[in-house]
């Protein structure tokens, strides 16, 4: 099931299952901002990172003592245990509380709210998650928002670029087997705030920046006046992806990351993994502004 909302600027759709984020679409052009989820490409358009952003190794994580098996990225995506909570002229919100199914490789109890905001151009998209544990709970959270790129027929990948806020010095981490962080990898900002669109770019999986001083990246065309900002201030790394040669580009807040290759697996000991007290409320939003 799908549910919209609608102001001057765009129609926006989620999906009940995974509260996934499937469409933006521009009320004057009809133009889709959205990757739209081909399968035989990528069948995802934005999925919700919880409680792990990307893999873990041995696909598990230990703890006090227990070995707990989790997918990538998470069990927030394409669950179809969430449900709408309200909706309002302004808002679609979604949770997901604690059931028996995420017990068996989650040992916390939580409720997991997502919140859909359209603003006039802007969409805002805000995490709460509330502790209803007994106990401190740990996670990592994040975004993997899907964007179409090119927007026109007759463009092409390389007419499009990655500005960032301010220029930056920063190099990638490299992904190595099993999805897991190694070392960094080569130096892609250097004392610049441009990354080009071209067809090889992530022919090495994705870009990963930790703790780049820009709040904001913009996908930008060298065409047309058209710009989309994701807003990072809540999120101290970014992850850039899209699969070699399909038309799309993600965009993605992390709090979080795989786990390294060197990783004693201990889930409290992850790396900036966020830690809640019983009873307490952690919250973090990120925002999609468009100009067409």
């Amino acid at each position: 099931m799908k549910y919209s909302i609608q102001n001057e600027f765009f129609k926006m759709e989620v999906l009940e299952k995974g509260a996934e984020l499937c469409s933006i679409k521009s009320v004057t052009t009809n133009q889709e901002f959205m990757w739209q989820a081909d399968p035989e490409i990528w069948g995802s358009h934005a999925p919700n990172l919880f409680p792990v952003i990307g893999s873990l190794k041995e696909d598990a994580f230990i703890y006090k003592g227990k070995e707990y098996p989790m997918p990538k990225h998470g069990f927030v995506r394409n669950n179809k245990a969430i449900q709408l909570h309200s909706k309002s002229e302004k808002e679609l919100c979604f949770v997901l509380k604690s059931n028996e199914n995420t017990r068996k490789i989650y040992p916390f109890e939580f409720e997991f709210y997502i919140h859909y905001i359209l603003d006039e151009n802007q969409i805002q998209v805000k995490y709460n998650v509330i502790n209803t544990d007994r106990n401190k709970m740990f996670f990592c959270l994040g975004g993997h928002p899907a964007f179409a790129c090119p927007l026109k027929k007759k463009e092409n990948y390389s007419d499009y670029y990655l500005e960032f806020e301010q220029k930056e010095t920063a190099k990638t981490w490299m992904i190595v087997e099993g999805g897991l962080i190694g070392d960094e990898g080569k130096l892609v900002l250097n004392d610049t705030n441009r990354i080009d669109l071209h067809s090889e770019l992530f022919a090495k999986d994705a870009l990963i920046f930790k703790n780049l001083k820009s709040s904001f990246v913009q996908l930008k065309s060298k065409t047309s006046n058209f710009s989309l900002k994701v807003s990072l201030d809540d999120f101290p790394y970014l992850g850039l992806w899209a699969k070699p040669n399909a038309p799309f580009v993600c965009i993605e807040p992390w709090i979080g990351i795989a786990d390294s290759y060197r990783s004693n697996r201990e889930f409290s000991q992850k790396e900036i993994i966020q830690s809640l007290d019983s009873n307490k409320t952690f919250s973090a939003s990120f925002s999609i502004e468009i100009t067409e």
